[in-house]
């Protein structure tokens, strides 16, 4: 139970269950929080200041710990991105928030400004249809593993899923024999994504062919759709984890010695930037995405602003 002389970092975990209860976000999302804020709360404690209370923080806490991020490293040594201290922020400016809600005082949330980011921040990583057919390539499909991984691949480039929608499938969803026996070579699957929200999802005949080819090697009663082959007492220790997949997409870009450190929304950002060059329109796009405001969507023009060039050459009078 939250109480008003908690610490900041005593009442994070009331914090969560508030995330996840009463602003009814995904355990993803929820975690995410948790990861983000782990960040705030090292900060706190090689700032000696694991005492500290909501009502104690004050704007200089905040202008130091944005300059800890701006400082801070990641595992190869580079410096945080501007998009990832933003999203450290942000949880921090929700954890305020949910203050004011339970009427604890607190500096305000906007207080919490955020780095501006400029065009080049803003650049998403995606891989051209070149280089996702080398990407492809790279799984060792003389091994079961190695054919659960290209199914992975060519699943999660044809659905743009992201990667927790495609790591909490289960297999009872899918007719497996006729998937395996080819009489199904499409198939449209609703799921549920972020925030709940509900969508369809379309597998393309080139990856139900990798699909068929990875149930086939499927002879256990788990549950999960995408298993890691180890041992667990329960049903769900088999379920093969969103940093698996992260782990296992990074492997196979170093392997095929592609330029982009690419992960599984790398395919997510592909999925759509191969959508809107073969001409679907951006409103398509977004609802395949999932997304539920069309501004997250324009993230993709880096191939509209392209294309409107075109049209404007081919089409406007004063370019003749």
């Amino acid at each position: 139970m939250l109480k008003h002389d908690n610490t900041i970092i005593k009442s994070i975990p009331d914090f969560l269950a508030y995330c996840e209860v009463e602003k009814g976000l995904s355990p993803v999302s929820t975690r995410n929080y948790h990861n983000f804020l782990k960040v705030f709360i090292s900060w706190l404690t090689e700032s000696n200041l694991i005492s500290l209370k909501p009502i104690e923080l004050t704007p200089e806490h905040v202008w130091n710990y944005r300059l800890y991020l701006s400082r801070k490293k990641d595992s190869k040594g580079s410096y945080v991105k501007k998009t990832t201290q933003n999203y450290y922020l942000i949880a921090l400016r929700n954890l305020l928030a949910y203050y004011s809600e339970k009427d604890i005082k607190c500096l305000p949330a906007d207080k919490i400004k955020l780095p501006k980011l400029t065009d080049k921040d803003k650049a998403i990583k995606f891989l051209n249809f070149d280089q996702i057919e080398h990407l492809m390539d790279m799984p060792d499909l003389s091994k079961t593993d190695g054919l659960r991984d290209r199914a992975i691949l060519e699943i999660l480039f044809s659905t743009g899923m992201r990667v927790s929608e495609l790591t909490s499938l289960n297999i009872r969803s899918f007719d497996i024999q006729n998937i395996i026996e080819k009489k199904i070579n499409e198939l449209e699957l609703g799921i549920s994504g972020k925030g709940g929200s509900l969508r369809t999802v379309y597998f393309a005949p080139r990856a139900m062919e990798w699909f068929g080819k990875y149930l086939n090697t499927r002879k256990d009663m788990c549950s999960p759709l995408f298993i890691n082959y180890k041992k667990g007492d329960d049903d769900n220790d088999h379920r093969l984890t969103p940093r698996s997949v992260e782990r296992m997409v990074r492997k196979y870009t170093s392997m095929a010695g592609l330029p982009v450190d690419a992960t599984p929304h790398t395919l997510r950002h592909s999925f759509a930037t191969d959508l809107l060059k073969q001409g679907a329109d951006m409103r398509s796009v977004q609802e395949l995405l999932g997304h539920k405001n069309i501004v997250t969507t324009q993230i993709y023009t880096h191939v509209t602003n392209p294309q409107l060039r075109d049209i404007h050459k081919k089409f406007h009078s004063g370019d003749k």
